[in-house]
């Protein structure tokens, strides 16, 4: 229970949106509960995490065709303390366009961006969850914010 906001959090970046992330995230928590006995568990977020990238990764291969692609997610919220409209409808465009842009990522490269920058696991966490070395963590979300800072550039964000 303690890391079931980041593995939807997760979940919901790998599949596009909430209700797809509900039904990942309850799936990866059953399995975990299936595997909890067995598992010699060093690292239970990094554990989880992995459970929960192999889920959606099993879901969208089960429920989605190989050509869709999702282009919209729900919009983020903006900050509460906005002091005025203009302030925020320019916030809420600026995370709609930066929510797209990590959409627009490679699935490797999103997925190592979500669970550094959303999730803040270590960059040996996310080498647990998704069984690359740790240099190859780094390089994905180096390339990964050198893509965001290219794409975010082309909006003007």
């Amino acid at each position: 229970m303690l890391h079931l906001d980041d593995a939807y959090g997760l979940a919901r970046w790998l599949t596009g949106n909430a209700a797809d992330a509900e039904d990942v995230t309850q799936e990866a928590c059953i399995r975990a509960l299936a595997a909890i006995e067995q598992a010699q568990v060093v690292n239970v977020r990094a554990w989880l995490m992995t459970i929960v990238r192999n889920s959606a990764y099993t879901w969208m291969a089960r429920n989605r065709r190989k050509e869709m692609v999702v282009t919209q997610n729900e919009g983020l919220e903006a900050p509460d303390e906005t002091p005025s409209a203009e302030a925020d409808l320019i916030a809420r465009a600026d995370a709609v366009a930066l929510e797209r842009a990590i959409d627009a990522l490679p699935l490797a490269f999103r997925e190592t961006l979500v669970m550094r920058e959303f999730s803040e696991l270590s960059y040996r966490e996310i080498s647990e969850a998704t069984g690359v070395p740790v240099g190859t963590v780094m390089s994905r979300l180096a390339r990964a914010r050198a893509m965001l800072v290219s794409a975010l550039k082309e909006v003007e964000i």
